[in-house]
């Protein structure tokens, strides 16, 4: 008779394999010559046989059912089939003849009633064994959930903890993964850029390839960087250490939505101006061209008919850093406000404990809701959809309440670090009136307000609320004395000198016009 060698493996790891198809193959010849079996064609392949569909396999049938071969010889039964079908499809074909032997070198088999019935319950052993392995490791995964633990290959910026069965973080990788989210946080930054950066600086998979775009964005809103991680369909509070705060997280967020699919182009370096500006008149993009030397802006048209204008790039300039003056501030009197949001500091740390003890309060109250909630769903009051939905919003509540307590408790008030930030961010106007990069200029307004509009050859926009106030309250230059601030209640108080640039109000009151002061500015921010 002629026999078909038939060697089989699957797909995992090497080392949990009980031989690889080289060492079934020469084991599988020894025994056909030891035996005097004619050998027509070996088959190998490198596939689960948990469910039907192998290619190699098939082609083994159809060689049986054309007569090119008489029999199968293989390593042991659970090569041939671990699934009811292609176990039925080998029983099948020896009733019919198609199959006259089948020689195994672990097993004995006769082609009689009693052989085929012994095959059978060697093919339901295999099944067995496949169904049996895959409770056990969906138990397994179960038990890891419970505790927080991902229970899949570590992420980028990660490594899997074989002894603690746990994630830990890659120290070679997790700051160049870090510093991708921060980057593109920016704004300034596509995804394209960022796997360029990544690629620049060393960072590939772990199986040595490059990140690809869709890698890039896929890591970018991926909620296991900042403790969170969704396993079948349902959220879990990670146990590993956090590699970003989810503030970051959700800056990145809001950062992809806004540029949607908006390509950056190489003439935007020409026209800084491009990208920033929507018609006021019928709402399509602002567009630019150079002509006779000059830069133009206009509206491109595209809806309907429109009666703007073109704009010189010179004009929209100059209206550009009248608007810089209103809200730039001198680096002398920057150092000078600063110093006096320091004394701030230590009273406002003071007054925040109350704060912390409130935001501990909130957070076990959620922990007590989330236990309620578990209660729910094991009892059936809730379905599977309700109960992982409102799972993930508590989470997610948990997280930020943890997050803002760690920034309190490690930082102090939170508020001072925005007011420093919108300090420093007046010097930074000040600085561009001086530097006139206008592609800088383009990128404080994008961060300092929205809805920027082209009309009538002017431009406007909506600043955030304290540099609406700053700009509205603040005379021009040619008005104003040089800036002062003598009094130290300035920041609590009105401003000493009535003909200073605030028209008697301080830089700390436009700001406390938006975060009053302490404690009640700080319910309203963490709200």
């Amino acid at each position: 008779m002629k026999y078909i060698i038939y060697a089989r493996k699957s797909t995992e790891s090497e080392e949990r394999q009980i031989l690889s198809i080289e060492s079934q193959i020469s084991e599988l010849k020894e025994f056909a010559a030891k035996e005097n079996l004619e050998i027509v064609a070996s088959l190998c392949e490198a596939q689960t046989a948990k469910e039907p569909g192998r290619m190699k396999f098939a082609e083994m049938l159809s060689f049986l059912e054309s007569g090119k071969a008489d029999g199968i010889l293989s390593w042991n039964p659970d090569r041939l089939a671990r699934n009811s079908i292609d176990g039925g499809q080998i029983i099948y074909l020896l009733d019919t003849g198609k199959i006259k032997d089948l020689k195994f070198p672990t097993h004995w088999f006769e082609n009689t009633p009693q052989g085929k019935f012994m095959l059978n319950i060697a093919f339901g052993q295999s099944k067995y064994y496949i169904d049996n392995l895959s409770e056990n490791i969906k138990r397994g995964h179960r038990a890891k959930l419970r505790k927080g633990i991902w229970p899949s290959f570590a992420p980028l910026g990660y490594v899997n903890n074989h002894k603690t069965r746990d994630v830990d973080i890659d120290n070679e990788k997790a700051p160049l993964v870090r510093k991708g989210f921060e980057l593109y946080a920016n704004g300034k930054y596509t995804l394209k850029q960022i796997a360029k950066i990544w690629k620049d600086l060393g960072l590939r998979s772990y199986k040595g390839n490059v990140l690809a775009v869709s890698c890039v964005q896929r890591i970018l809103k991926s909620t296991f960087y900042y403790g969170i991680f969704e396993f079948n369909g349902e959220t879990y509070q990670g146990s590993h250490e956090p590699l970003i705060s989810k503030k970051l997280f959700d800056k990145c967020q809001e950062v992809m939505k806004d540029r949607g699919h908006i390509k950056t182009r190489k003439a935007d370096k020409t026209f800084p101006f491009r990208g920033l500006f929507i018609c006021g008149e019928c709402g399509c993009a602002i567009t630019a061209e150079t002509q006779k030397g000059h830069n133009y802006y206009r509206c491109t048209k595209k809806r309907e008919v429109c009666s703007q204008k073109y704009v010189r790039e010179e004009i929209l300039t100059e209206q550009v850093k009248n608007f810089l003056q209103k809200v730039s501030l001198p680096s002398q009197d920057t150092e000078k406000v600063l110093r006096e949001l320091d004394k701030d500091e230590q009273k406002a740390r003071e007054d925040s404990k109350m704060f912390v003890e409130n935001l501990k309060s909130e957070l076990a109250n959620i922990e007590a809701r989330l236990d309620k909630l578990l209660s729910a769903y094991l009892d059936e009051v809730i379905t599977s959809e309700e109960y992982a939905a409102q799972k993930q919003k508590m989470l997610d509540q948990r997280v930020g309440l943890k997050e803002k307590i760690h920034e309190i408790e490690d930082k102090g008030m939170f508020w001072l670090e925005p007011a420093r930030a919108w300090v420093k961010s007046l010097n930074q106007a000040d600085k561009l009136l001086s530097s006139e990069d206008k592609s800088e200029m383009t990128t404080f307004l994008k961060q300092i307000g929205s809805n920027h509009i082209l009309i009538d050859k002017s431009f406007s926009f909506l600043p955030k609320k304290p540099f609406q106030i700053l700009a509205e309250r603040r005379v021009p230059r040619h008005e104003a004395s040089s800036f002062h601030l003598r009094n130290p209640e300035l920041r609590r108080g009105w401003e000493s000198n009535p003909q200073g640039p605030l028209r008697g109000r301080s830089l700390a009151n436009c700001w406390n016009d938006r975060y009053p002061t302490p404690p009640s500015h700080m319910r309203r921010i963490y709200k």
